[in-house]
This record gives structure tokens, sequence and C-alpha cells, in this order.
């Protein structure tokens, strides 16, 4: 699958990034412009997400491949891969199935277990706007009120609407939301593999989030022998987000 990506900076190691489920490449744009002082960053739409190709199959093995035919295509080699959530779970993927094609590896507030399906009411809530009705991206917002508390989530998930020329300027989603809602339990699926990775890893992780706990770090060392987990204070799940200066003390000091 041909994906969508930017691409940020000219010369240096390149690092490729993907975005979290629901997210998109721009999402990382600030991020990259840091990094691309010194590094190629390659910010990716992963299938079913953004400005990239939609498909009926997903699920972490075709995304890794995705990610391989990218790094392929490119020419890439010595690189650095950064993943948030879904995106974690990918490079990780990734990692176990192409051992030696990359240096380093970046997982973002994500670990390699199973998690509960736990989204379904943000779908419902995106689900039931009537997009040829809604006048203003507001509207949508005051929608969502009923399926989601937090104003920094929702902005977050309205992000995908766009007017889409060829349905007359209606609003429209960048996602594919009916494969991610029929395909939502895939993205909580545990990561099993029978070999450790011996590349350098670095797992970080937002205090106030509990995607990654402590019980999580003997799978995480069984995979990942040589990691290290560091814990970003004041975070949530979308650490870069929420405290990008400490997030990219972080980064540049690993990638170095």
């Amino acid at each position: 699958m041909d994906l969508f990506y930017r691409k940020v900076g000219e010369e240096g190691q390149p690092i490729i990034i993907l975005h979290g489920i629901f997210g998109s490449s721009d999402n990382w744009l600030t991020i990259a412009k840091s990094l691309s002082e010194t590094n190629q960053v390659f910010l990716l739409d992963q299938r079913n997400h953004g400005q990239s190709p939609r498909s009926e199959v997903f699920d972490y093995e075709v995304m890794a491949e995705d990610l391989k035919q990218f790094i392929e295509k490119h020419n890439l080699e010595n690189i650095i891969l950064i993943g948030h959530s879904m995106g974690g779970k990918v490079v990780m993927q990734f990692a176990m199935n192409y051992p030696t094609a990359f240096s380093k590896l970046i997982v973002v507030d994500i670990a390699p277990k199973f998690y509960p399906v736990h989204h379904a009411v943000l779908l419902r809530g995106l689900a039931s706007i009537d997009l040829q009705k809604l006048p203003n991206r507001t509207e949508a917002n005051e929608q969502m009120k009923a399926f989601e508390d937090s104003e920094g989530v929702r902005q977050f998930l309205l992000k995908n609407l766009w007017r889409n020329p060829e349905k007359n300027n209606e609003f429209d989603w960048r996602i594919n939301l009916p494969v991610i809602t029929k395909n939502i339990d895939i993205v909580g699926h545990e990561l099993l593999h029978e070999k450790s990775i011996q590349q350098p890893t670095l797992f970080i992780k937002g205090s106030e989030s509990h995607y990654i706990l402590p019980e999580d770090e003997r799978k995480i060392w069984e995979l990942f022998p040589n990691y290290e987990l560091e814990t970003i204070e004041g975070a949530g799940h979308w650490v870069q987000a929420d405290k990008p200066k400490e997030f990219l003390e972080l980064v540049k000091r690993f990638c170095l």
C-alpha cells in the first residue's frame, strides 16, 4: 500500500513516525520540525487514516508490511522508528518481523500486551454525527459532548473532519470509520514473538496514563531486553502533545 507521508528535513539519519488510532501525520509536525534540525523525518498516515488509502484489511501484520514497503520504496537505511499507541504496536510488530531492518525503536505510551476495547463510546459518537446535515465543526463538537467530556480529545477526533469536494463539499471523515469500528478489537491485540529483539528500545510513558503499568515491564523485557523506560511527569497518553519539550529531550538523547 502506497502510504501518504510528509517529509521534514533533508539530511541525517532517517526517523519514521507512526501516529496512533484516529490520528494522522500532521499530529506530529511540531515534533518533526524540531527533530529535522539533525534528521530526515518521515511522518506517515497509516492505512484507513488521513490521506492514505483505505482497506478492509486492518491489523498489525498488514500495517507492518505497509511500513516495510515504504522503507524499501524510499531506500531508507539505519532507521529510527517512533510509534505512538497503535503506531507503537505497529513499529513493535515491524521489529519482530524484521529485526535487522532498523537501528533504534521508540515506543510511546503503549506495551505489547492485550488491551480491552475502550474506544467503543467514541466510535458510537463519531458514527452518530449526520455529516450530510452537519453545518460546521462547532456543531460536531457539541454533539460529541454526549460521548466524551474532554475538549482536547474531542478536538483531536474532529481534526478528522474535512470538506470533501467529491461530495459537494460536504463534511467527510479522514478516517475509515466503518473498518476501524469493525476491527477495533484488533487494535488491542497482544503482540507475540518467540525471539527477543536486540536493538536499543526506548519506551516513554506519561505519569498520568495507565497504558504502561509496572507489571508490564516483564513482558517488555522478554521481547525487548535492551530497553529503557522513561516516565514524563504530568503527561497523559498523548505524551508528545502534553509535554513536548520533555518528550523531545528524551528522544534526542536516545537518538544520539
